[in-house]
């Protein structure tokens, strides 16, 4: 699980996230469950190009859906990676 495209999946774009880059600039990635902190602070790094100062990461269950039919089913779980670059370095997402 060392590719960087394997272990960052997308990019959150949210109003809290948006908030995130202008003040502290940090942004919201979705990873690979199993990737450690580590392994997300390399990824950016070489997908990027810019140094990361902090990884800070959260786990979600998957939501419960269609309870009341036999095939009932639940969404994925997933994780949240809020990486907070140095100062002076940007991620330009437009």
């Amino acid at each position: 699980m060392k590719d960087p495209q394997t272990i960052i999946q997308t990019i959150r774009l949210t109003e809290k996230a948006t908030m995130l880059g202008e003040t502290n600039n940090e942004y919201v990635f979705v990873v690979h469950p199993k990737a450690n902190k580590l392994e997300i602070k390399q990824a950016v790094e070489k997908h990027f190009g810019k140094k990361v100062e902090a990884v800070r990461t959260a786990n979600y269950a998957g939501k419960a859906r269609r309870e009341r039919r036999a095939d009932y089913g639940r969404t994925n779980h997933w994780k949240k990676a809020i990486v907070r670059l140095k100062d002076g370095e940007r991620i330009d997402l437009v």
